[in-house]
């Protein structure tokens, strides 16, 4: 998957449905299709639609994406809407949480190393989180359990920080503290490997060092070529 394709601002149309709170003192919920369908403070809810491409691929972890835009109040009412009016949210959902935070960093890192663009750790909106910039793009990108949410867009030089404090407040963030350059979180792809025993050779029999007891087993030594002369 082409990285930089990942990170353009796409633009999509939707319906608007309320998002209602949780209890008192609590997160507000999760949204049922991902994004926030509502206005968010100066930023008005315009666009929603459902994607193909997850903003994090984890192996053996399904995922669905939603995406939504959202216009500045200022820009509508001058009736002129540019780049840097917009801002794009995308949202991945993944069926379990196993390697989220694992792929997540491992992205952002690529991204720094290998496509040039500026990858810093940063509070926002009251949540831990990764800025992206570069390539006239600027970003917010932090997982959450079970999902992966990105906030931003092109031609833009920040973030609204109320727009990343709404999805903050529905997605916590699990990032760390020094994700950039501590060792990476656990997950599936950082536990050992099993290896699979060799199957039972009677014409060349070995023994099981799992379960060699010295005091009760003694492995004969190695022939040398003086032995055999």
């Amino acid at each position: 998957m082409a990285v930089n394709r990942i990170w353009l601002g796409i633009a999509v149309v939707i319906t608007l449905v309320g998002t209602l709170v949780g209890g008192c003192g609590g997160h507000p919920p999760a949204p049922a299709r991902g994004v926030v369908e509502a206005d968010l403070g100066a930023w008005h809810f315009r666009r929603f639609q459902p994607v193909l491409d997850v903003e994090v691929w984890v192996e053996s972890n399904k995922a669905e994406a939603f995406t939504a835009s959202y216009i500045a109040d200022a820009a509508e009412k001058r009736g002129k809407i540019e780049d840097k009016d917009v801002v794009n949210v995308f949202v991945t959902r993944y069926e379990k949480d196993d390697g989220v935070l694992r792929e997540t960093v491992k992205l952002a890192r690529r991204l720094a190393a290998e496509q040039g663009y500026q990858v810093e750790e940063d509070k926002i909106g009251g949540a831990r989180t990764l800025t992206i910039n570069g390539h006239g793009e600027s970003w917010v990108l932090w997982a959450a359990k079970k999902h992966v949410v990105k906030v931003g867009g092109r031609n833009r030089e920040n973030v609204p920080k109320e727009v990343v404090g709404s999805y903050a407040e529905r997605y916590p963030s699990t990032i760390p503290g020094g994700a950039l350059e501590g060792p990476l979180p656990a997950g599936p792809d950082s536990a050992p490997k099993k290896h699979d025993k060799e199957k039972y050779d009677e014409s060349n029999p070995k023994p099981d060092m799992d379960k060699y007891d010295p005091k009760k087993t003694k492995i004969p030594p190695k022939k040398s070529k003086d032995d055999d002369e």
